[in-house]
């Protein structure tokens, strides 16, 4: 069993097949790897592998190298690599000195395809990409052979030392191995290994002119830096023969090669291609909106490392493609910041209290718990003043049956300062309720009754001369159906964002603590839900996003389906 910042995970069928390796002799070791392209950023679903290859490394004394799979120069960049390194870190997890990049064996990638071509294992192909296409046949017709498979090992030598060289157009030649059309396998049915492309790699310039693939470039990489277990999604099963071709086909080193079923996750897509359509077109403000599921987003939006690290332990490793509610990403949020977050109190859609028999220029510091689930978490000082904010909500003109908070008459408790009881109110020329005229009981000093008398009803406060304005941002889900990825005719999973998915308060209200608070720092607002700094607030006017409501809806489900 793993014990990572506190989450355990039981064994897994790949722990399973590990523990049998080292018991047979199979491998030593072990070794494992995490392989992101560098084409946009991490998300949730890239958490659940990062903390699966490297907590197997943990596990077994082992190690983990991160390494970029870096085959596509169109669509790659630095910005990525460093965004990637960055979500690794912030998860908790270290590659030490182990950071590697595919380009950086272009040219070891380029002798073996020349090797396979000596062997007579690739060719040349100067068929088009749609021709290609239909000469690969289907599921249930076999393909047919390229009318270039079988120029002479010379020629494609020569081909092939011309398309590095740039002599050919983009997209006019490529290099196929050549294994077997008829295969019922489409992968092995002659890939193609190189393609003809000027483009300027972030790292390598414009020094090659024709790039590896991905299938020739993974597995391969895969070997040249001794990974024993190359744990990989499912989709990836149907390509391991093909890797494995390459390898004992070239007599290299071969990893053991194990899948499993990737994270789906509702109201949201895990598509870096639809992630970054969202970005470009403008429905998000970048990769780390705090609506996108990506690792940067999350983070922005106040999901903490132990509750990402807490939700990959509990969704499990198994062979089967399965959703999980995002509502169950929000509990393990939930869970994690009950224990952690400090509690302060924030006003969202303020109305004015006053205090009539409150002395005019009076400020009391109120001892205020910062959180109840931390015994070492002390205390602080919050002001209380004659003129309050409370929130609108609870205050009612004419209450319902069962009204526990402030009313005509009415006495509630103020928490953490005083009983107030309502004397009057007063109202606009529309009738809305713009001030409400209180009366306090001196000895109800910290929101307790020397009397013993009770009250039902409780609110939260911030004095209005003492209290600092903050813009607190709403968030809900990006999309508005579960599986935004499921479509129509004529229809864009686009069409499904929640047009509500932000709502942005720009006139609350907040305890003076709050002016300290720094991007990323957690807090609990009480009454109202979870919430966290962003780093667009200002000394002037802090801006808090909210992470997560306080009531836990999948918790509830979950217990009636029990």
């Amino acid at each position: 069993m793993s014990d990572t910042g506190n989450e355990i995970q039981s064994k897994d069928f790949i722990r399973t097949i590990i523990d049998e390796d080292l018991a047979s002799g199979r491998y030593d070791k072990v070794h494992t790897r995490f392989p992101p392209e560098p084409n946009g950023y991490l998300h949730i679903g890239h958490a659940k592998a990062i903390c699966l290859n490297f907590g197997i490394a943990k596990d077994y004394n082992g190690m983990c190298n991160l390494r970029m799979d870096d085959t596509n120069p169109a669509k790659e960049s630095m910005e990525y690599v460093e965004a990637i390194k960055d979500n690794i870190r912030w998860l908790g997890f270290d590659w030490e000195d182990r950071l590697y990049f595919a380009s950086d064996n272009y040219e070891k990638l380029y002798e073996l395809a020349v090797k396979l071509i000596k062997m007579g294992k690739a060719f040349v192909c100067d068929l088009t990409a749609d021709q290609i296409r239909e000469y690969r046949g289907t599921l249930t017709e076999p393909g047919k052979n390229s009318p270039f498979r079988e120029r002479t090992v010379e020629e494609n030598l020569d081909l092939f030392e011309k398309m590095r060289n740039g002599e050919f157009e983009d997209g006019s030649r490529v290099l196929r191995a050549k294994i077997d059309m008829t295969s019922p396998n489409l992968n092995m049915r002659d890939p193609v290994l190189y393609r003809v492309l000027r483009a300027n790699h972030y790292r390598t310039g414009d020094k090659w002119k024709i790039y590896p693939m991905y299938d020739w470039t993974h597995g391969s990489c895969d070997s040249f830096e001794g990974i024993t277990h190359s744990i990989c999604t499912l989709e990836f099963e149907d390509h391991r023969p093909l890797y494995e071709w390459f390898l004992q086909t070239l007599g290299l080193y071969m990893p053991r090669q194990v899948e499993f079923a990737r994270l789906n996750l509702t109201y949201t897509v895990m598509s870096k291609r639809k992630l970054l359509t969202l970005v470009n077109e403008k429905a998000v403000t970048g990769w780390d909106d705090p609506r996108m599921p990506t690792l940067s987003g999350l983070r922005r939006r106040g999901f903490t490392p132990a509750s990402i690290r807490d939700f990959c332990s509990r969704i499990g490793v198994s062979k089967v493609n399965s959703v999980v509610d995002y509502a169950f990403l929000e509990f393990c949020l939930r869970e994690d910041l009950n224990k952690t977050a400090n509690r302060v109190m924030a006003v969202l859609d303020p109305l004015k209290v006053v205090i009539e028999n409150y002395p005019d220029d009076l400020v009391e510091y109120m001892d205020a718990e910062n959180n109840p689930e931390d015994p070492n978490a002390g205390t602080r000082k919050i002001p209380f003043t004659k003129e309050l904010f409370i929130e609108r909500d609870d205050f009612m003109i004419d209450p319902p049956k069962k009204y526990f908070r402030l009313s005509p008459g009415k006495e509630i408790r103020l928490k953490n300062g005083y009983y107030i009881k309502c004397v009057d109110y007063k109202t606009d020329a529309d009738g809305k309720v713009v001030e409400v005229i209180c009366s306090y009981d001196p000895a109800t000093k910290g929101g307790w009754s020397e009397d013993g008398r009770m009250v039902k009803g409780t609110s939260h406060w911030v004095s209005a001369s003492k209290g600092i304005k903050i813009e607190v941002r709403l968030y809900d889900k990006l999309f508005l159906k579960p599986d935004p990825e499921v479509v129509g005719e004529n229809e864009r999973f686009t069409d499904f964002i929640n047009p509500d998915s932000i709502k942005i308060l720009s006139d609350c209200i907040a305890e003076p603590s709050l002016a300290e608070a720094k991007a990323g720092d957690n807090f609990q607002f009480l009454r109202q839900g979870y919430f966290v700094a962003d780093k667009d607030g200002t000394k002037e006017k802090p801006v808090f996003n909210r992470s997560v409501g306080l009531k836990d809806s999948w918790a509830k489900t979950q217990s009636k389906n029990q």
